[in-house]
């Protein structure tokens, strides 16, 4: 077991003036299941294959435990890699396939037998031991990968997108099972990946990366409830959370025909730079039902709704927003409604937001203001 640091690495791709990697900062305790999260092309496989000794680290350094691993080749590092394409050797068994690095390594072909069948044993494969890939579904190829990390021992496990191969279902379940067998053993994991499902569902904590620059690392609860950044708030949740950007009179925001009360701090915290705008965001969940004469209560033109049996999500427009002051991503609001009563297609629909779940960004830089508004309005 080890704790892992990233200690202001950077990685430049020749050829590129920007870094894919910018100055990252990162420490992973003991033990512990980090996920590295955001976009395709943010920096999240390439941190890992830093940490592996896949790239080289241009500027910084990377540590695992009390040993700076930076200039250490890949082999001696003590880590163990799962890919998405399993890479799994076709003409050799399962049980081959899991002990062929202690094979390589010289390790006794009775120390080698006892490893995988622990691992098997760990993983429910012990049945499939002396078949070959081709006779194996998707779901058990990935758990060969993962049996082959677990019998080295290593000091880390790397995980980059292992499920990405899968289908719906059989992804829902073997990520409970790798969250499962990571606590069991122990390890400390770092997970790459682009879903942030998984990323909620899986990890003690998420880092999230946005064009090579760490956004924000903490708990799933924390990412979810206390977004850094307007980057973070849209990316993390779903349905993402509804945030667009209103033009800010006194002390409250329109958003659409609605005028909602902000706090003084909110509006202290305004500079010039956000040209009297506010970027507000709140989540689905976070609406509730009212009146057309309820303070601060937003009125929504439903586009359609999503019937998902035990949840329904309404989407739909702002009425009397103006779109030279009003910016909305995605281009409609979503509330989650009452599956049993769901709105029609048409029908206006007001929602005020809890109060306390309101977010709050600057519209300049993005980033969070010191307070949430706690509802009501004028």
């Amino acid at each position: 077991m080890a704790t892992v640091r990233f200690d202001g690495a950077t990685r430049i791709y020749p050829g590129n003036d920007r870094p894919s990697v910018d100055h990252l900062n990162l420490d992973i305790e003991d033990g512990e299941f980090l996920v590295l999260v955001g976009p395709s092309g943010c920096g999240k496989s390439t941190s890992l294959r830093m940490l592996a000794g896949l790239e080289e680290v241009n500027e910084g350094r990377v540590w695992i435990g009390d040993r700076d691993v930076t200039d250490v080749q890949p082999k001696d590092r003590d880590i163990a890699m799962v890919f998405q394409n399993y890479a799994l050797y076709p003409h050799m068994t399962v049980a081959d396939n899991m002990g062929f690095a202690l094979k390589i390594a010289g390790m006794p072909k009775a120390e080698i037998r006892q490893r995988v069948e622990e691992a098997a044993k760990i993983l429910d494969l012990e049945e499939y031991l002396a078949r070959k890939p081709k006779a194996l579904s998707g779901g058990q190829r990935q758990r060969v990968a993962m049996g082959r990390a677990i019998v080295r021992n290593p000091k880390v496990f790397l995980m980059d997108e292992p499920l990405s191969n899968l289908d719906a279902k059989l992804r829902v379940s073997t990520r409970t099972q790798i969250a499962s067998l990571q606590r069991r053993l122990g390890v400390t994991t770092v997970y790459v990946t682009h879903d942030q499902t998984e990323a909620l569902t899986m990890g003690d904590r998420i880092a999230v990366l946005k064009d090579g620059l760490l956004q924000q690392v903490g708990s799933p609860l924390v990412l979810y409830d206390k977004p850094a950044n307007a980057f973070v708030a849209t990316f993390i949740g779903s349905p993402a959370m509804n945030i667009g950007t209103f033009p800010v009179t006194g002390d409250s925001v329109q958003i659409g025909d609605a005028h909602v009360q902000l706090e003084r701090e909110v509006v202290a915290a305004l500079t010039p730079e956000d040209e009297g705008k506010l970027t507000v965001g709140f989540r689905p969940e976070n609406l509730e039902p009212a009146t057309a004469g309820t303070p601060g209560a937003i009125p929504v033109e439903i586009d359609i709704v999503e019937e998902l049996g035990s949840d329904a999500y309404a989407y739909g427009s702002l009425v009397g927003a103006n779109p030279e002051t009003t910016t909305l991503q995605g281009g409609s609001l979503i509330a989650r409604v009452n599956p049993r009563q769901v709105p029609a297609k048409g029908d206006v629909v007001y929602f005020t937001i809890r109060p306390g779940e309101q977010h709050n960004f600057s519209a300049a830089t993005g980033e969070r203001l010191p307070a949430s508004a706690e509802g009501a309005a004028a």
